[in-house]
């Protein structure tokens, strides 16, 4: 975490500073914050196009009675990108673009599903267990849905927990 924090207070700032000057010593001062105003404002237009389109999905999935992963990550995406375009800098602009546009976001979603999936042990925000455990061309494999049998995970188990050990309380 504190390596995040230098990153994002430190080195962030510095790199849109160089590049900034960079850019400005190349096209001159007054094109650079000619740059630099209509980068956040087609970033602003197209945050707000983007966002309407997610939310629009949002509602049709939760109105057909489906959980909306796929749109709450893209919300995510839309939202933190819409952040990094309105921070002055041509590389925030960037990134922004990358979260905000929506074939670069698909692909953003997916590699950050797949890095939560794989980080915290869990389906993920758009993956299931079903979904994982499905076959080459989608169809479900033999043990999709049936029920583990022995003393596997999914039981009720009345009793106390003592030290990580259930202990039989007696009933």
């Amino acid at each position: 975490m504190p390596l995040l924090l230098v990153l994002t207070f430190i080195v962030v700032p510095i790199v849109e500073l160089y590049v900034i000057i960079q850019v400005g010593q190349a096209i001159g001062l007054l094109p650079t914050l000619a740059l630099l105003i209509a980068d956040a404002v087609i970033g602003a237009a197209l945050v707000r196009r983007e966002g309407r389109k997610t939310w629009a999905a949002f509602r049709v999935a939760t109105q057909a009675g489906r959980v909306p992963g796929k749109e709450v990550a893209d919300g995510a995406l839309v939202i933190f990108g819409g952040a990094l375009l309105m921070t002055p800098g041509f590389t925030t602009d960037v990134l922004g673009l990358l979260c905000v546009l929506p074939p670069t976001r698909a692909l953003l979603r997916r590699r950050l599903t797949g890095f939560f999936t794989r980080r915290l042990g869990i389906a993920g925000v758009v993956g299931s267990r079903l979904g994982r455990s499905r076959g080459r061309r989608g169809s479900p494999s033999p043990e999709a849905g049936r029920p583990r049998s022995g003393g596997g995970r999914g039981g009720v188990v009345e009793g106390e927990v003592v030290d990580g050990d259930v202990v039989d309380d007696g009933s």
